[in-house]
Order: C-alpha cells, then sequence, then structure tokens
C-alpha cells in the first residue's frame, strides 16, 4: 500500500512510522529484528529503510604502496524493505539517493522494488562522500534530488533508460521528498528552498517527510510557508530522541539544525548519562503529544540505535 493510501485511510488521526539504518556489513539481520521487533507492537504503518552510497579507502599494498578501494558499509535496503513486509506484513520506503549510483543502477534497484511489490520511494539527493567538501554526482548518475524524481517518474509512465522497449511495464511508485524545517544549508534562503520543493511536489511527488526538528514551531512555520508557496502535499514531521550529551554539537554539524536553548541547557545540566537519555525522552514526548494535538498526518521517528526510547514515547502517545 503506498503512503498516501494509509494517509487517506487515517481519515485524519495521526499515524506513526519508523526509519532504520541497513546493518553494518557483516551483521546478520537478526540485528535487525532485534531493533525492531520492540517497535512493532506500536503498529507503524511504513518503515523507512536508507540508502547508503560506498566510502573510498585506502589500503596498503604489499608494496608499501596505497590502493584506492570503494567499500559499502551498509548494503542490503532493497533486500531489508522485501524482509521487512515478509516478517512484519508492514509497507516499506526505499530511500534512493543520487550520491554513488549511476542512472542504470537506479534503473536496476526500481525494477527490484517493484518485482517485490514495494509501492514506495523516498528521492534523496545524499550528502558529500566524509572525504571530499561539496557533492558530486557519479559519472551517468542523477546530478539532484529532482533528476532522481523524474526518472522514477519516467519509469511509472513505463519509459525506461532503453526507450526504445517496446510495451514497457508501468512502474506505481508513491514518491515522497525531503523537506527542511530550518532549510537546507545549501539553500541561500528559504524562499529559494521552498521554490526548490515546490518543483519536486509539480514533478510528481506525493509526500513531504522532514529533516529532524527540536522545535515544533519550526515545523508549524514550514508547513505554513510551504501552502503559501503553493504546496499542498501531506508534511510528515520526522523527529530524533537527543540522547546524550555529544549530540548537542554533533546534531548541529551533521544536519544543520538548532537544539533549543532549553533543552541544550538541561542536557548540559544533567548528572548522568541516564538523566541525559530521560531528559530527551520527555522532550521527544512533549513534542510528539503537541504534533499530534496539532493534526499532523504522521509521527516519523528516527530510531537510529534507539528503539527502547522510542518505543517508551510511542507507549505514552497511544
Amino acid at each position: 500500500m503506498k503512503v498516501t493510501e494509509h494517509l487517506q485511510q487515517a481519515q485524519g488521526r495521526t499515524l506513526v512510522s519508523f526509519e532504520i539504518l541497513p546493518p553494518l556489513k557483516g551483521k546478520g539481520i537478526n540485528a535487525l529484528w532485534e531493533h525492531l521487533d520492540p517497535l512493532m507492537e506500536y503498529h507503524p504503518s511504513f518503515i523507512n529503510v536508507t540508502y547508503h552510497r560506498s566510502e573510498t579507502m585506502f589500503k596498503r599494498t604489499a608494496a608499501g604502496t596505497f590502493d584506492k578501494v570503494e567499500v559499502r558499509k551498509r548494503p542490503g535496503t532493497v533486500g531489508i524493505c522485501a524482509a521487512l513486509q515478509n516478517r512484519y506484513k508492514v509497507d516499506a520506503v526505499a530511500h534512493l539517493i543520487c550520491g554513488g549510483f549511476s542512472k542504470q543502477e537506479t534503473e536496476d534497484a526500481l525494477i527490484d522494488l517493484h518485482f517485490l511489490g514495494i509501492d514506495n520511494v523516498l528521492v534523496l539527493r545524499g550528502d558529500a562522500p566524509k572525504n571530499e567538501a561539496v557533492f558530486e554526482p557519479e559519472p551517468g548518475g542523477n546530478a539532484y534530488a529532482i533528476d532522481l524524481l523524474h526518472q522514477v517518474q519516467r519509469m511509472n509512465d513505463g519509459i525506461y533508460l532503453e526507450e526504445d522497449l517496446k510495451n514497457a511495464v508501468k512502474t506505481d511508485f508513491c514518491i515522497g521528498v525531503a523537506g527542511y524545517p530550518e532549510k537546507h544549508f545549501e539553500s541561500p534562503n528559504m524562499r529559494t528552498d521552498l521554490a526548490w520543493l515546490k518543483a519536486k511536489v509539480d514533478a510528481g511527488a506525493c509526500y513531504v517527510t522532514t529533516q529532524m526538528f527540536f522545535d515544533n514551531q519550526k515545523y508549524f512555520d514550514f508547513v505554513k510557508a510551504c501552502r503559501e508557496a503553493g504546496i499542498d502535499v501531506p508534511i510528515i514531521p520526522g523527529l530524533k530522541p537527543l540522547t546524550t550529551r555529544k549530540q548537542l554539537s554533533i546534531i548541529p554539524r551533521t544536519f544543520h539544525v538548532d537544539i533549543p536553548e532549553d533543552l541544550a541547557s538541561a542536557v548540559l545540566a544533567a548528572k548522568s548519562d541516564a538523566d541525559v537519555e530521560r531528559i530527551g525522552t520527555e522532550w521527544l514526548l512533549q513534542q510528539s503529544k503537541d504534533l499530534k494535538a496539532a493534526g499532523v498526518p504522521v509521527l516519523h521517528y528516527y530510531t537510529l540505535g534507539k528503539p527502547r526510547v522510542i518505543a517508551d514515547v510511542c507507549k505514552e502517545i497511544a
């Protein structure tokens, strides 16, 4: 079932969804089940599975020189989506990214997803590799999320990279895109960022999932600005627990979002790691209650290794 169909059937009720990372290479699927099993009693409508580009490493050779090697540390997004749907009977949303993938590789992934009955994709440009300051598209790949969106939409229209294919099967993917309540860090201003988002919606995006935020007012302001810009698709808030003191610097640096002063002050005054986690859990719970009261379509939780915290919050808002 498509994400949009879940929203239509909810008839105004706020749904819950989760986002997970594929296990690191070498880890078994049980690592994923141990992460998700405690969360499934809260009946997520769908589960997002992130996609990851390869990373460059240098390995020493027997001659003492170094060879550049491409390593993908978290493979398996397509397979995990299929496994989720088989084990939990829950819809999966496969992330697709531009970085590190050619258009042909993307088309192959989309064909596999279609064969497996996975109806939903979230298209993203992706970040630059850790050792590079600026994003560069893969040779023969998509440069921007809207280019990737166009590729998915063309397959929905039965148009593949080999355009001379006769009677090609049309896919029917529900396409999601990302939104940034605090502006994408590469956008010169919010107005420009909204114009790019509007272009994605006009090109066929069915819904928006936001970057994490810790101040609900920023989400509400973002939704208002989107509506004023003519963006009329559902806008799903993305939520993440703050559970360690280090995240006060890691999250703003990595995700380019602000930590509210009240939350930061409470975390800095905490006497133990357990106190920090409790503070972060309480903040996330209050965010969730306020958003649910405002009638948001979905509470989308970035679980990222903290399923117990998410489970505690879901229990309180169920």
